[in-house]
């Protein structure tokens, strides 16, 4: 059990990649609180995370209003007493063609993801400066690799990148271990409704689909949430503390960039 002991807040914990980290973390021992809107999702989730072994606590809340990451950080220290990961995973952004995307999408894209981030690691940092903690970003390749129907997911990502440099410097100075993982196409439910819509314009099931994508984006294989989860793991667990400031694609070999 590498993080027995460890308390770890992980945003967007109530589905697919994060709920599927929130399993991971709790199963190397660590307590997890989980938090996103949906608060039938998140007591879902807490019933898996003690199922697996660990504590968990539901913090039901919307990140993209200021005062939500300070009542997620305090409802994990009341509860556990002490905070050692943090875990930046909220938030989606809309896809579509440039010319049908409005002002208000941007402004939607960028207030979870990115400053919902900002927010949380700005009130957990002093906890994790307390425990010689980590914290990991939940980017995307997209924010390396720009697409024409990613034009806010791709800036988005890209500052959270950007983001993760910048606090890696402050990190090292303050014993912050911080990392990003930028994830390629990973099996989630928003990822079954490309399928399915990708299925459709062929004329084809949703396994020749797939083979498709991978074949046309030219990459190995679609991830699963767990493989996400199990980097997260390994990276914030004393065997990846050597790894500081990193960018870990994870994305079947799909960044061909340097």
């Amino acid at each position: 059990m590498k993080l027995s002991g460890k308390i770890a807040i992980v945003s967007g914990g109530n589905r697919g990649i994060g709920r599927a980290i929130a399993l991971e973390l709790a199963r190397e021992g660590a307590g997890v609180v989980v938090t996103a809107r949906d608060e039938a999702l998140l007591a879902a989730a807490v019933k898996e995370i003690e199922a697996a072994g660990g504590k968990g606590l539901a913090v039901a809340c919307d990140l993209r209003t200021p005062e939500a990451a300070a009542k997620v950080v305090e409802a994990a220290v009341a509860e556990f007493g002490r905070l050692d990961v943090l875990v930046n995973n909220a938030g989606a952004t809309k896809r579509g063609d440039f010319l049908s995307l409005r002002d208000e999408d941007f402004l939607d894209g960028f207030a979870l993801k990115f400053f919902g981030a900002v927010r949380l690691t700005r009130e957990a940092w002093p906890h994790l400066k307390k425990s010689s903690g980590s914290i990991v970003n939940i980017a995307g390749s997209g924010g390396r690799t720009p697409g024409a129907n990613f034009t806010i997911g791709g800036p988005v990502n890209a500052a959270m990148q950007s983001f993760t440099k910048a606090l890696s410097d402050k990190g090292i100075r303050d014993g912050v271990q911080v990392n990003a993982i930028n994830p390629g196409r990973v099996r989630t439910a928003r990822f079954a409704t490309l399928l399915q819509e990708k299925a459709a314009e062929r004329g084809v099931s949703t396994a020749e689909a797939e083979e498709i994508i991978c074949r046309e984006e030219f990459f190995s294989k679609v991830g699963e949430p767990e493989d996400i989860a199990a980097l997260v793991a390994f990276v914030v667990s004393r065997h990846g503390r050597f790894i500081q400031g990193a960018m870990l694609d994870a994305d079947g070999g799909s960044t061909k960039t340097l």
